[in-house]
């Protein structure tokens, strides 16, 4: 202790320097908008760039996995080519089936969160690859989250994980939509709510449900999960789905951005 208090004494002019230089430092940073941007874009390069270094080093210990998964999504994609007629999986998404209105773009996951209440994903892709804020992710196995905010080369998502998270969804097989949330229970199960008391007879264990299209950010039909179970709101007269995931939002790594080439379009009509 005594040797602590004589560095602090015997260096106690530089120390009050660099004290006062990063006071300096972060009122300039917080009081003028462009250097907080710069140090938020050099922060997000830093962080961004350790992150990748590790799940590069993860990631070759999890091939086994992801390139099962790859197969499997490479074997469908063949089958669609190769057989117009085939019955598509109810648990793979193809983006080919939709329209030219959305343009994907393919990305790695470096850094994935599913245990907290406000769950961040990191993507390898951010402003140089034209990625911009609120566009989709998704995987092979349906919805993963949304861009929130970009750098030059990377992206933080929202995951679906996240109690703030409020993506429009639908039964499958009816057009009865509601509102997809999630409670922080699990990372394997999601809720649909207000569903109208009327889907009732639509209502089934083991149901699909899907993007309802009704956002600019998700095409419509891009998959979620089944009903798992629901429960009826006797006083507000909307049912409750617990909803299980498609996707295993624990072990996912491959993505793609979706893009709605006419979201500025409907943004700017809506605007006015």
């Amino acid at each position: 202790m005594q040797q602590i208090i004589n560095f602090i004494i015997r260096n106690k002019t530089f120390l009050l320097f660099l004290l006062l230089f990063s006071l300096a430092l972060l009122f300039t940073i917080q009081s003028h908008s462009y250097h907080r941007s710069k140090f938020i874009n050099s922060a997000n390069f830093l962080t961004g760039g350790i992150y990748n270094s590790i799940n590069s080093i993860s990631g070759y210990f999890n091939l086994k996995s992801q390139n099962t998964i790859l197969v499997e999504e490479n074997n469908r994609l063949k089958s669609l080519l190769h057989n117009s007629n085939i019955q598509v999986d109810s648990s793979f998404t193809d983006s080919t089936t939709f329209s030219s209105l959305y343009r994907f773009t393919p990305a790695n996951i470096i850094k994935n969160s599913y245990n907290l209440n406000n769950n961040i994903l990191l993507l390898n892709k951010g402003k140089n690859d034209k990625i911009e804020e609120d566009f989709g992710v998704i995987s092979s196995k349906g919805i993963i989250g949304i861009i929130n905010k970009t750098s030059l080369n990377y992206a933080t998502v929202i995951s679906v994980l996240n109690t703030t998270s409020q993506i429009s969804a639908k039964l499958k097989k009816t057009n009865h939509f509601g509102t997809l949330t999630w409670n922080s229970a699990s990372p394997e199960i999601m809720q649909l709510i207000d569903i109208p008391k009327i889907a009732e007879a639509n209502l089934s264990v083991g149901d699909t449900i899907v993007t309802s299209g009704r956002s600019s950010i998700f095409p419509k039909g891009i998959l979620v999960g089944i009903i798992q179970d629901f429960e009826l709101d006797d006083a507000e007269n909307y049912f409750t789905l617990n909803v299980k995931l498609f996707n295993d939002m624990t072990n996912v790594e491959h993505v793609y951005i979706i893009e709605n080439i006419d979201k500025p379009e409907i943004t700017n009509l809506l605007n006015e």
